[in-house]
């Protein structure tokens, strides 16, 4: 008897379930099966998704092969209809311990091959998704899931469900275990992170939490923020940002898009202002202040002129990390239903001005950091991080997971050099 293989597509968050779920899947004895953690969040992640669950099959023919994950709990009859598919459970099932006690038993026509139950009634985040994971370096824990916004391209909420978040003490007390094992830095990460607290007794904001876990954490020396909504952020995140120097001065933005009429057919709550009034007062603050930013080429009813906003924002809020996502139409949202969709080879051009215009942030950024000294988080003996997320190679190796100090001496394409 075979160890369950996983595989996992999409965001880090699915990386982190993933973890979970090898946990209670070898707690619950399970073997000879294959996992599937999959993405929704285009139709070309559902693509891809049936594309690798094809492969895995024809790699692991006598395996029970189990699909899980956002595209499982949107549209689970998709994967249920496959004839590689033994099973499909929903994001809410795959952290529940009894559904791995059932698949470790010979579950194969005992159970419904359905498990996916309404993801909105969920109220809560399951306990046990904050137990941190990463590389010997850095460690993420989850404080929220699900998102209570409904921005009109993305699926996601219906796959993640309502926002919930983790209590401030929880999280204290696993970033504590995790320092004490030897982790240098963590990483808050939540579907919607700016959103914490919204549920919890006093509606504690974001940057509560970030205080407070540096207040309580002393030995902690590092701690970095994922993915924000800039329209969300509260007075104690911007305080942290201008006070406390274990805060690592980076963050990466929820932006999609540079034009005011495009963010609101998007349905997002910020505006082209908003992202250049946050980016400048968060640098003031704090000078080596990096920003990195999701934006979306191609959204339906989009002209030159919106996507021209888009590309100007990218210098005009001084964005050095781009994640650029060509549109894709997403059965299911509203954005799908909108008549004036942009032709897919438009769409692809700007997405290659959008990753264009990134490069040459990012080649401006590096230049920039030659002869300055840095405090680099070694991820393996010849990479590691700058504060500002950079990587930085080594020619002599370093001790993995640890804190050195070095002059940045040159720089290629895509990286820092000592």
């Amino acid at each position: 008897m075979s160890a369950p293989k996983f595989t996992t597509l999409g965001c880090r968050l699915n990386a982190y379930e993933t973890e979970a779920m090898k946990e209670l899947s070898a707690q619950a004895g399970l073997t000879d099966a294959v996992i599937v953690n999959t993405c929704a969040v285009t139709a070309e992640a559902v693509r891809k998704a049936r594309q690798e669950i094809r492969k895995l099959r024809r790699e692991n023919p006598d395996a029970r092969l189990i699909v899980t994950g956002c595209a499982a709990q949107t549209e689970p009859d998709t994967f249920a209809r496959m004839d590689e598919v033994d099973a499909v459970i929903g994001n809410t099932e795959k952290m529940q311990p009894d559904t791995w006690k059932d698949m470790a038993a010979d579950f194969i026509g005992q159970t419904e091959t359905v498990q996916v139950d309404d993801i909105m009634s969920v109220t809560e985040t399951a306990g046990h998704l904050i137990d941190g994971f990463g590389t010997r370096s850095r460690a993420y824990v989850q404080v929220q899931n699900g998102c209570d916004h409904r921005c009109t391209f993305c699926i996601i909420p219906y796959g993640r469900g309502n926002s919930r978040s983790v209590p401030a003490g929880v999280v204290v007390d696993q970033i504590k275990r995790l320092v004490n094992k030897g982790y240098n830095e963590v990483v808050l990460t939540g579907v919607d992170l700016t959103s914490w607290g919204a549920d919890l007794p006093a509606q504690p904001k974001l940057g509560d939490l970030v205080m407070r876990i540096l207040k309580l954490v002393p030995d902690l020396p590092r701690l970095r923020i994922s993915s924000i909504d800039s329209i969300e952020v509260d007075e104690n995140l911007m305080q942290a940002i201008a006070t406390e120097p274990r805060l690592m001065p980076h963050l990466h933005l929820s932006l999609q898009h540079g034009d005011d009429l495009i963010l609101k057919r998007m349905k997002r709550r910020h505006l082209r202002d908003d992202a250049i009034r946050f980016t400048e007062e968060a640098r003031k603050l704090r000078p080596e202040m990096t920003f990195g930013a999701d934006i979306i080429a191609g959204f339906p009813t989009e002209t030159d002129a919106h996507f021209e906003n888009s590309l100007k924002l990218v210098t005009d809020c001084n964005l050095t990390w781009l994640h650029v996502f060509p549109y894709s139409k997403r059965e299911g949202t509203p954005a799908a239903r909108i008549p004036q969709q942009v032709n897919g080879s438009i769409i692809k051009t700007r997405a290659a001005r959008l990753r264009a215009a990134g490069h040459t942030q990012v080649a401006q950024h590096l230049s920039a950091q030659i002869g300055k000294s840095h405090h680099i988080l070694m991820e393996n003996p010849h990479m590691g991080r700058t504060e500002q997320f950079t990587e930085v190679t080594f020619a002599t190796p370093q001790p993995e997971g640890q804190i050195v100090t070095a002059t940045i001496n040159g720089a290629t394409d895509t990286q820092l050099t000592v």
